[in-house]
């Protein structure tokens, strides 16, 4: 089914730490519901590190805006379970899904890391589009 979901790509850096992350959303179809009022999407994140300490990914923070402008926010530990560690020259890869009421919607978000020395830092999600191309 078409999407005309938008892929995104945030960086931060600082004087040890780089951290490269890519969103790409995908429609999902087959879990929707012909009519609504359920669209699943898909969003597959990847995360690089291009720096040169190993940072440990521990929370999670998403705002999720439907097509009516209602806005929620999903955090917690980790993602899809785990707290990986990201070494220098490495990347994690994972997917997940977000369900919308509206066949349109946006998300953004934040990811907090650790690094090896034990310094905190966040690296921001900017916005995606979440769109199943009908309208």
């Amino acid at each position: 089914m078409p999407c005309r979901a938008s892929s995104t790509r945030t960086s931060f850096a600082d004087g040890a730490g780089s951290i490269v992350i890519d969103a790409e959303p995908r429609y999902q179809g087959l879990h929707s519901g012909p009519d609504g009022p359920r669209h699943v999407f898909s969003y597959r994140i990847l995360i690089r590190n291009t720096g040169r300490r190993a940072c440990r990914l521990l929370w999670r923070r998403w705002q999720i805006r439907d097509g009516d402008g209602l806005v929620r926010e999903v955090q917690g530990s980790g993602v899809v379970g785990r707290q990986p560690t990201v070494s220098p020259g490495e990347a994690f890869r994972y997917e997940s899904f977000c369900p919308l009421v509206h066949p349109t919607g946006e998300m953004s978000g934040a990811f907090v890391f650790e690094d090896e020395q034990g310094a905190l830092f966040e690296a921001r999600i900017d916005p995606f589009v979440l769109d199943t191309g009908d309208g």
